[in-house]
């Protein structure tokens, strides 16, 4: 038996670097869009007064993209702790959906479950469900690697972002409209699809109806309550 546990422990690294070949590849194209938002949003940290150190730490232990950036606004406004709580669960409702789909396939991992739960975010979530695994490579292994590949270039990416704002010398106003650029762009590509569409018109509806009956300034929490409720009560016919 202590044979056999040295043997394992010996193969353990080779297991890891054949799960991160196998991974790399397959979030390579979440680098990319990685790199671009993580590092404008330490940009935008930086200019607003938090060098690399606490942008790195909000990445590493808040990692959750667009609640960041909304966070920005949290940090240099008025400090409403009910306020913040809500929209966070707001922004990140979509999570607990995240989670439920994925109990199977997370089923029997042991340890690595805390990780991958922690670390879990939507272009994960979108690789593991659909990529499949490579003959070869440990299940556990390869959606470690995917899920902590994705993690690091989150948070290099705002390091990065951090420094590169000590020497930014041009106006970085607009810079934070860079994630809902990326998210009008995921809408227009889910649009193209029939069955997607009555989902983004609910969508809409429930931002305009939020916007109307609270204004700009508080439409968020209502009108994520209402796309939820309404999602949540009419799944059965959306599904059909």
């Amino acid at each position: 038996m202590e044979h056999f546990m040295e043997q394992m422990e010996k193969t353990a690294p080779v297991r890891r670097h054949r799960a991160l070949r196998a991974a790399f590849p397959v979030t390579a194209p979440v680098m990319t869009g990685f790199l671009v938002l993580s590092i404008a949003y330490g940009v935008l940290m930086q200019t607003r007064g938090y060098g690399p150190v606490w942008s790195g730490l909000m990445s590493a232990l808040a990692f959750g993209g667009s609640m960041q950036y909304v966070a920005i606004g949290l940090l240099t406004a008025a400090f409403d702790p009910a306020q913040a709580f809500l929209l966070a669960i707001m922004v990140n409702a979509r999570h607990i959906f995240y989670g439920l789909s994925l109990l199977e396939k997370y089923k029997g991992l042991g340890w690595a479950r805390f990780p991958l739960i922690f670390a879990l975010c939507d272009e994960t979530f979108s690789l593991v469900s659909t990529v499949e695994v490579p003959k070869g490579v440990a299940p556990r292994d390869f959606y470690l690697a995917v899920t902590l590949l994705d993690y690091a270039y989150w948070v290099c990416g705002t390091l990065l972002g951090g420094l590169l704002g000590n020497f930014i010398a041009f106006d970085t106003t607009g810079l934070d409209f860079a994630l809902t650029a990326l998210f009008v762009v995921l809408f227009l590509e889910q649009w193209k699809k029939r069955e997607n569409r009555p989902a983004g018109l609910i969508g809409i509806a429930c931002a305009a109806a939020s916007l109307a009956v609270f204004g700009p300034d508080r439409l968020v929490i209502p009108a994520m309550a209402g796309i939820v409720t309404v999602l949540l009560g009419g799944r059965k016919r959306l599904c059909t």
